[in-house]
């Protein structure tokens, strides 16, 4: 499995610069800078249909920029998203993407099978099939070790589409991080979830930035945004409006004027 070398301090984990993405007439992404770097977790807010979720489609290769530029760890973005992964860059998705007859152990052994064809793709040695946290190659004893962590491991066997919602959600969450990565794309965590389980993935997102891990994050969970990043890039018609620490986005008078329709004091 492939161990992504850490990027030079310097360099953001994730960069974009000018990102514009237009369909036909209608520019969904207008010039949108902002950065995420090592270690660090960013939200991309803003109302509905501001952009948010073009930006996560860029940056994983499903659309393709008119104009700016993609770097993870100073190097161009793939333009593929099937060779993400051994860039170290893992998402999940809002409609969870699980296949409901699929056992919650094979979900995360395909990830790990792709990210080892990757590496191989890449040149990596041998090493890389090592999984640093479990000290194994077994790709069933990594993927268990996972669930584990997620306290999923007493459902390895059963069908995903058995599982009540929350537990599904974590089950996508688990298949990100099955292959360790450097980058972590989430799209609406929160929603859908109670606050227990918001509890839980607040825990297992600090954990993951803890250890290196970058995220950036899409949510609408305005609460549990303000609480768990670092930072807030707020965008809104397709452009950036704010960005900064949550207090600072919070005191911005463009984003309530965003949200509610209040118009800022000039």
């Amino acid at each position: 499995m492939p161990s992504p070398a850490t990027p030079p301090e310097t360099e953001p984990r994730l960069d974009l610069s000018g990102l514009t993405v237009a369909f036909g007439g209608l520019t969904a992404i207008d010039g949108v800078d902002f950065h995420v770097g090592a270690g660090e977790t960013v939200a991309l807010i803003g109302p509905n249909g501001a952009g948010k979720t073009t930006v996560f489609n860029a940056v994983c290769g499903l659309v393709r920029p008119q104009a700016g530029s993609i770097r993870i760890d100073g190097r161009p973005a793939p333009a593929s998203p099937t060779k993400l992964l051994g860039r170290g860059v893992a998402r999940t998705l809002q409609a969870l993407g699980l296949v409901g007859g699929m056992t919650v152990l094979e979900h995360l052994l395909v990830p790990l099978t792709a990210a080892r064809r990757g590496a191989i793709g890449a040149g990596a040695g041998a090493g890389a099939d090592i999984d640093a946290r479990t000290g194994t190659a077994d790709p069933v004893a990594i993927a268990l070790a996972e669930l584990e962590a997620h306290d999923l491991a007493a459902f390895a066997s059963t069908p995903v589409g058995a599982l009540p919602y929350p537990d599904r959600k974590r089950v996508a969450l688990a298949r990100a991080l099955v292959t360790r990565p450097s980058l972590l794309l989430l799209d609406e965590p929160a929603g859908g979830l109670g606050a227990d389980d918001i509890a839980r993935l607040d825990a297992t997102v600090r954990r993951v930035a803890g250890e290196g891990c970058s995220v950036l994050l899409v949510e609408h969970h305005v609460d549990f945004v303000m609480g768990l990043a670092d930072r807030i890039v707020v965008l809104d018609f397709g452009r950036v409006i704010a960005t900064g620490t949550p207090a600072e986005v919070q005191a911005d008078p463009r984003v309530e004027e965003a949200y509610l329709g209040v118009k800022a004091a000039s």
